[in-house]
């Protein structure tokens, strides 16, 4: 399998979870902490932090170094990938609602419909 399809495969798993989602929508606000990512939810931190990982192996968020604090922060580069496959299939369903729409009023305006 190419690492693209890979990469995209890590992304949507990750977005899978409500949990994972919940902190993307937090970091998109800012940088933020273990303890500051962990404080709405009702889990240990090493629980949070399993969860950090799916995020940062997906490549959605990146750890930083800031004196004592490790801060994580979002990477929009994969969600971007994402993204772009979603518009993919939306362009290639559009096109075959489409031509199904010509056929249908094709149908009517012959009076082919079976009526």
């Amino acid at each position: 399998m190419a690492a693209a399809a890979l990469k995209l495969d890590e992304t949507f798993a990750a977005l899978a979870d409500p949990t994972r989602r919940a902190i993307l929508r937090r970091l998109a606000k800012g940088e933020a902490s273990v303890s500051e990512l962990a404080a709405p939810f009702d889990m240990s931190q090493p629980a949070i932090s399993k969860h950090l990982k799916v995020l940062e192996r997906a490549g959605l968020i990146s750890t930083g170094q800031d004196a004592q604090r490790r801060p994580r922060k979002l990477e929009p580069e994969a969600l971007v990938i994402a993204n772009d496959f979603l518009i993919e299939l939306r362009t290639l369903f559009d096109s075959r609602y489409a031509a199904l729409d010509a056929v249908l009023e094709e149908l009517k305006t012959t009076g082919a419909t079976g009526d």
